[in-house]
């Protein structure tokens, strides 16, 4: 019974820290607190032979009453009831954490000034100027003097002596030929032997390329100089292109055999009807073998015609339409076009309307490609691995399966005019 009555004042009293009673018997009474608001209570009694744990647990209140007692409470009737001044005297206490509740009505910080009108920037921008002019300088306690220091100097704390002793032991022996030299080295030439070995932190950027190139250090840098920028250099600008798109288009059409290269880049005025001129010249032409067309404003539309003239075309090998209009499904038709025709090895189609293909678009012209035998070379930007490493692998071996088959030939070549050479002997 006394240790019940004890348990009760300990319960009443709910204290935070930790408080230990000892009895005859050597028993232990703790209380300790949960962040739950729960009152816990363990009693341990120690004996020589065994252990007894025994954890009584309280339930928190509030006002002398359970928690469990306000869960019925009708909370908007008991705020109905409040007057004005009681709601916000209750709304400065109370700080919710709603988001969708605006700054002002989450804090309790509340101004009872009336409006002065429109915020006017350039009036709060010259009254702040003119209030800190206006205002004076706080005065000095001690009046700046040059050369004199004011307060206390800041003195670096001692050495550990065992530093001292541990930097004065290291010492390099170089032998006396490097020493003297060394000694005898000026300025540029340590920097060109730190630049040489590798010290890139004692030098700047200029110094060190400098160094590597062999062009001389720049003149008053040294250890201690300061890189400036260096002058951009100016190039000319790259002259437009002066091809004549209707003389290109009736050339190709009349099959002229001096017409290998035709390149219309950067012509942003040609139409859609001389693109579609040019393109249905292309199946009759037998002579033509590189077509680029960068920027020259190509759409779908005349990039579906242009795939149906690589089908049928017979002598272009390189054939570049980067940075048009065209969509990824119509890119897919241009690959799928190269599949009939076997004389394209470069095909290039990057920087076009959409940026990012997709997973589906990549897989279709990563199994287009993989059926082709005669591309050398793709200009597409791949996005997933899987894609970019299957293409890489595809076009190394056409490559060497080219390569392999040239050197056939050639061998072919040399032994059979060995054979016409020797029979001429014999």
């Amino acid at each position: 019974m006394a240790d019940t009555a004890k348990d009760k004042d300990v319960i009443d009293q709910e204290p935070e820290e930790v408080e230990v009673e000892e009895e005859e018997e050597t028993t232990t009474t703790t209380t300790t607190t949960k962040k739950t608001s729960q009152w816990h209570k363990t009693r341990t009694t120690k004996t020589s032979a065994t252990t007894k744990t025994t954890t009584l647990t309280t339930p928190a209140k509030l006002y002398g009453k359970d928690l469990s007692e306000y869960d019925d409470v009708d909370v908007e009737s008991l705020l109905a009831q409040l007057s004005p001044e009681e709601i916000t005297i209750l709304a400065k206490e109370v700080d919710p954490d709603d988001n969708f509740l605006p700054p002002d009505q989450r804090n309790s910080y509340e101004c009872t000034k009336e409006a002065t009108g429109p915020l006017n920037r350039k009036q709060l921008i010259e009254h702040i100027n003119k209030q800190a002019i206006e205002t004076p300088d706080e005065p000095e306690f001690e009046p700046f003097v040059q050369g004199k220091v004011r307060g206390k100097k800041w003195v670096p704390p001692p050495r550990d002596a065992r530093d001292i002793e541990a930097e004065e032991q290291i010492a390099i022996d170089m032998g006396e030929e490097y020493e003297h030299a060394l000694n005898d080295a000026t300025q540029e030439e340590i920097i060109d032997l730190a630049a040489i070995l590798g010290f890139h932190s004692m030098m700047n950027q200029d110094q060190y390329h400098a160094s590597l190139l062999n062009k001389g250090q720049p003149v008053g840098l040294g250890w201690d100089g300061i890189t400036k920028s260096t002058q951009q250099k100016l190039f000319p600008m790259d002259p437009p292109n002066s091809t004549d798109v209707e003389e290109s288009i009736k050339r190709v059409k009349d099959d002229d055999s001096k017409l290998i290269d035709l390149n219309l880049n950067n012509i942003k005025n040609i139409s859609d009807e001389k693109l579609e001129q040019l393109f249905a010249a292309l199946p009759q032409n037998e002579h033509l073998e590189v077509l680029s067309l960068t920027n020259v404003g190509l759409t779908d539309k005349t990039a579906l015609l242009l795939a149906a003239a690589i089908e049928k075309s017979k002598t272009l090998r390189v054939l570049n339409v980067e940075t048009n209009f065209i969509s990824p499904p119509v890119i897919v038709k241009l690959v799928q076009a190269l599949l009939k025709c076997h004389t394209i090895e470069e095909f290039r189609a990057s920087n076009q309307r959409s940026a990012v293909l997709g997973n589906k678009i990549e897989m279709e012209i990563t199994d287009l490609v993989e059926k082709n035998s005669s591309l050398l070379r793709l200009g597409l930007h791949l996005e997933f691995n899987d894609a970019r490493h299957r293409v890489a692998a595809h076009l190394q071996r056409n490559i060497d399966r080219i390569r392999k088959d040239l050197e056939l030939r050639l061998q072919f070549r040399f032994f059979n005019n060995l054979h016409r050479k020797s029979t001429r002997i014999q």
